[in-house]
């Protein structure tokens, strides 16, 4: 969470005769819950101003006074426990998991009923087993996957081509924002996977409405909102977000919506569209008994609007980072070089086949995860009942953050572990599939990441690419040691200052 700080102070002020009414009321109560241990924070405001603009880090740093699970509470009524060590997060999942599968909604989520169409935020309950067999029988399988290689081949490879282009434009000794374009090439991708069309262009101004909602979309949703801390100001909606978040998912949905009319019509004509995955929510149809016969219109929409929050800025965040890395560690980036020119070839194109032939590669791309997952909380989950959890008692509605950012640090769990070392992956088991808890980029059990097979494969495919087809500087006057390492949140992640990199055809 990043917070506007003169924002929150203003708040304050506003808040103050709210907060003296509230403690002239309160009576004193005893808690009998043991609850986890964590900083006592201020009266009413919690521990709201403790957490900085990167909560991640600063959660990882009480957990040396605290322990491997972290009591904190904001505004009036969030009550937050925080999982920041593997064997903690192996205790959640293997034994907890059904009582944390709920979802913690944000207010501007609310916006359009998008969380509860939405696979990642939906209740646990029958609609969600629904949607998410849509997504491991139809959607996410092996074969369907390898059926669209063609479709990503296309989109890395006009990539490939913008980036040659804005090289060749730019100031010598410039740089150029190379995730700029492997976002759009990753929104292209889950455009053409999804509904068999390119939804953005670099060389307009302006990109299409759909990928201008989209992005809207996203940066609303990585924004703090008040409303989530005093639930009482909601219908203030001081930030605005709800109402931005509205309009744009709005906006999105509209399209969408025109979207549905053309295919509608492409059906009647007899077009066929390869059976692309708008065509498989359409005839998709339940067969359980708790199960809704057909997905309605607006649920296909907001699933198909989750695809692209879910897909596209993760891949390019991730490849970022990976490529930032090995800027700043020459010698593996010498190393996955080598690799990639002796399974591949100079001449030849790199291909998504390549990726089982790379071990080097695949442990880059690992490590970076490691260090930068693209969601250092995950998705935050809610207890559904009262919980026992490693000698705590966990109330009813506590929303549950696990820190995945400080998992891939746990000195118990790693080597050396604020170091960049590719090589601790090579011979080792260890993968990104929620089974290793020091490593789960992309969560675990039932509520991981269900789009995993093929965000991993997008993920390793545009960054072999990168690194086979071009030679990688830095721009003029920045050197290894000087990249700027600092984090943004947002839907992500991501680096503050986007990386500038020059490009020298291979």
């Amino acid at each position: 969470m990043e917070w506007e700080w003169s924002y929150l102070f203003f708040s304050s002020i506003i808040l103050l005769p709210v907060f003296i009414l509230f403690f002239s009321r309160k009576k004193s109560t005893k808690c009998s819950y043991k609850l986890p241990p964590g900083p006592p924070g201020l009266p009413f405001f919690g521990n709201m101003f403790e957490l900085g603009t990167e909560p991640y880090k600063r959660m990882s740093v009480l957990k040396q006074k605290y322990g491997p699970v972290l009591w904190l509470k904001l505004g009036t009524s969030t009550k937050i426990m925080v999982v920041q060590t593997a064997q903690a997060a192996e205790e959640l999942f293997k034994n907890h998991d059904i009582s944390f599968a709920d979802r913690f909604i944000h207010d501007a989520n609310q916006a359009h009923s998008y969380y509860q169409g939405s696979l990642s935020l939906a209740p646990y309950g029958s609609f969600w087993r629904f949607q998410r067999r849509i997504c491991t029988v139809e959607m996410f399988v092996h074969k369907r996957i390898s059926e669209t290689v063609p479709v990503r081949r296309r989109c890395v490879d006009n990539m490939l081509k913008w980036i040659e282009k804005e090289a060749n434009s730019a100031e010598k000794g410039s740089g150029i924002e190379v995730t700029r374009l492997v976002f759009l090439a990753s929104f292209n991708m889950l455009g053409n996977l999804v509904m068999s069309k390119d939804l953005a262009d670099p060389e307009s101004e302006e990109a299409s409405e759909f990928f201008n909602a989209m992005k809207g979309i996203m940066e609303w949703s990585g924004i703090a909102n008040v409303s989530d801390i005093f639930p009482f100001l909601r219908k203030f909606d001081l930030q605005n977000l709800r109402k931005k978040m509205a309009r744009d998912m709005g906006m999105a949905i509209e399209i969408m919506s025109m979207f549905l009319k053309e295919r509608e019509e492409e059906r009647k004509k007899g077009v066929e569209k390869g059976n692309d995955f708008l065509d498989v929510l359409l005839e998709f149809e339940g067969s359980g008994k708790d199960e809704p016969t057909k997905l309605s219109e607006h649920e296909i929409k907001i699933f198909v609007l989750e695809m692209f929050l879910a897909g596209s800025e993760t891949t390019s965040s991730s490849v970022e980072w990976a490529l930032t890395e090995l800027l700043r560690h020459p010698q593996a980036m010498a190393k996955v070089k080598t690799e990639i020119s002796k399974v591949v070839g100079l001449n030849n194109k790199f291909e998504e086949s390549d990726i089982e032939n790379l071990p080097y590669m695949q442990a880059v791309i690992k490590e970076s995860l490691r260090l930068h997952p693209p969601l250092p909380f995950l998705i935050p989950r809610e207890t559904i009942q009262d919980t026992k959890f490693m000698g705590y008692d966990v109330p009813k509605g506590t929303q549950v953050l696990i820190n995945a950012w400080a998992l891939g640090r746990d000195p118990e769990c790693w080597d050396d572990p604020m170091s960049f070392k590719p090589e601790r992956f090579l011979g080792s088991k260890i993968d990104v599939k929620g089974q290793h808890y020091g490593l789960i980029p992309f969560g675990a059990g039932r509520r991981m990441c269900v789009g995993l097979p093929l965000g991993y494969r997008m993920m390793q495919f545009a960054l072999g690419s990168l690194l086979h087809q071009f030679d990688w500087e830095l721009p003029d006057g920045v050197t290894p040691k000087s990249i700027n390492m600092d984090e943004s949140m947002g839907v992500t992640a991501r680096k503050r200052d986007s990386l500038k990199v020059i490009p020298i055809k291979a």
